[in-house]
């Protein structure tokens, strides 16, 4: 006797057995020890810079910018 053969003669047992299986599986989704926004650090680098009398373009053109510059080549 082939096992398809049961669910195909009994097509009302075979709903019952899928809506117990779905319900059980809702169920045991409740269980699940699942996060939608886990907490994560991600790292971060703080850097000061102190340029004494200078004006924020001077600043801007030979302190920050050879700063982000360089930053690019640290990148994995």
């Amino acid at each position: 006797m082939k096992p398809s053969r049961i669910f195909i003669l009994r097509p009302g047992g075979t709903a019952l057995l899928m809506a117990a299986i779905m319900l059980v599986g809702l169920v045991a989704l409740r269980f699940l020890p699942l996060s939608a926004l886990p907490a994560v650090d991600y790292p971060t680098i703080q850097v000061q810079t102190f340029y004494p009398g200078a004006s924020p373009d001077v600043m801007t053109s030979s302190v920050i910018a050879p700063l982000e510059s360089s930053s690019g080549r640290w990148r994995t």
